[in-house]
Order: structure tokens, then C-alpha cells, then sequence
């Protein structure tokens, strides 16, 4: 944040001081919340890589097409659990108003993209039909400053079959 030496003079509102203060202070606001919505997008990225890595069969070299397919859907179905919890304590009771509901739409809503981007464009994801990547993913710890490494790729349902 910009120092003030003399907080005296900046009394009027539309002084010169007071509004370039105002636009020192809206920049940084502007830049802290780009590397909020950065981080927030790293966390994303690597919670799925760390998903696919806890998933891959031990001694395993690369996954061919069948397997990262199977693989693929598990990852499609990862929520389906949570959705039946949430079904059943609905149907138990008298309560007319769901329980839950916030949390089970953002799953349907979050199932739903991520099935239509493996229907069309393809799912980022690590390459796992890749032998450098492999290896990169099995030496990953998880620590999301080496998310650079990775190569990702989009992986859509048409180059699995």
C-alpha cells in the first residue's frame, strides 16, 4: 500500500493526491485478486492431476486407450457416491425442502461440463499415454509449484475409441 506522509493535505476528495492514492490503492485490489483467481485455478488443476496419480495402476509404464478411458469414467464418476448419500438422507423424513441442495447442484452442474467437454472438446488432463509424463507424474509430491511440468492435454471420448 502507497505511504502517506502528510495526511493532512489529502482532506479533499478530489485532490490530485487523494485520487492517484485511489488508483494505487484499486491497482493493487486488482492484482491481488488475479493471483487469488490464479491460485484458485492451481488448486483445481491440481487436485485432478492428484486424483489421476492416486489412480494409476502400480508398475505400470503408460496406460493404453482402454485404460485411460475406464480411468476417464471413474473420474466422470467420482461424485456418485456422494449424490446417492445426499438421495437417501432426501427420501428419509417429511421435509418437503431438500437437504444439501447448494451442494448437490454444484456436483450435477460440475458433472454435467466436465461430461460435455469429454463429449466435444476433450478433459484436460495429464498425459498418460506418455512415457516422460508418467514419469513425471509418479516423482510429483504434490506441491502445486511444480505444476509447470506437466503437460496437459485435452482427451476427448472419439481419440479413445
Amino acid at each position: 500500500m502507497p505511504k502517506i506522509k502528510n495526511i493532512e493535505k489529502l482532506k479533499h476528495p478530489n485532490s490530485r493526491k487523494t485520487i492517484s492514492l485511489a488508483k494505487k490503492m484499486l491497482k493493487n485490489e486488482k492484482k491481488n485478486n488475479n493471483k487469488i483467481g490464479t491460485h484458485v485455478k492451481q488448486n483445481l488443476i491440481g487436485e485432478k492431476i492428484l486424483w489421476f496419480k492416486e489412480r494409476i495402476p502400480e508398475g505400470c509404464i503408460i496406460l493404453d486407450k482402454e485404460q485411460t478411458l475406464k480411468l476417464i469414467e471413474t473420474y466422470l464418476a467420482r461424485f456418485d457416491d456422494e449424490l446417492e448419500q445426499i438421495a437417501l438422507k432426501n427420501s428419509i423424513g417429511q421435509r418437503k425442502n431438500r437437504q444439501h441442495a447448494s451442494r448437490e447442484d454444484i456436483i450435477n452442474i460440475t458433472k454435467k461440463r466436465e461430461m460435455e467437454e469429454f463429449e466435444t472438446c476433450g478433459l484436460e488432463m495429464p498425459d498418460l499415454m506418455d512415457v516422460q509424463q508418467m514419469e513425471v507424474l509418479k516423482g510429483w509430491n504434490g506441491e502445486l509449484r511444480f505444476l509447470q511440468h506437466f503437460k496437459l492435454k485435452r482427451i476427448a471420448r472419439k481419440h479413445l475409441t
